[in-house]
């Protein structure tokens, strides 16, 4: 199973900003990487030294986590394209064509996705898919 360091995903953002600055070939993850960084200039900065990336300690109450951010961007689109947990596709599909923005049903979604793990931790309990969907379907639903 895939189970990056904290160092690995922060070097693979890095290295993808590094790759679509310079206009070098990407494979498919690196790809849709890349098009969720070009919805974030705000992070280019930080993504400019792989370095610094690895050594930064980003403070709970500080600010966000381009890295976190990026990869719920990530996860929220592997969840999409493989249906799981089973609904979530037709919920951020149904949510982002209520707010006309794929990107902003993913912030949202990402509100629900970080509650769910939340709750998860806290309980010591599996996370909870069906109540992450009927978040998002319940974001979905109001204006």
């Amino acid at each position: 199973m895939f189970n990056p360091s904290q160092s690995d995903v922060r070097r693979f953002f890095c290295a993808v900003h590094a790759k679509g600055r310079d206009g070098q070939p990407m494979d498919a993850l690196e790809t849709l990487a890349a098009q969720w960084l070009e919805n974030h200039p705000e992070y280019h900065p930080e993504l400019a030294d792989a370095q610094a990336a690895v050594a930064k300690v980003f403070d709970p109450g500080g600010g966000a986590n381009p890295f976190l951010h990026l990869s719920m961007h990530l996860s929220i689109s592997e969840q999409c394209s493989i249906d799981q947990p089973r609904g979530i596709r037709q919920a951020i599909e149904l949510l982002a064509a209520r707010r006309d923005s794929v990107h902003d049903a993913h912030h949202e979604a990402m509100e629900c996705l970080g509650q769910m793990l939340w709750e998860s931790q806290r309980s010591g309990s599996p996370p909870d898919g069906a109540a992450y969907i009927e978040c998002v379907q319940r974001r979905a639903t109001r204006d």
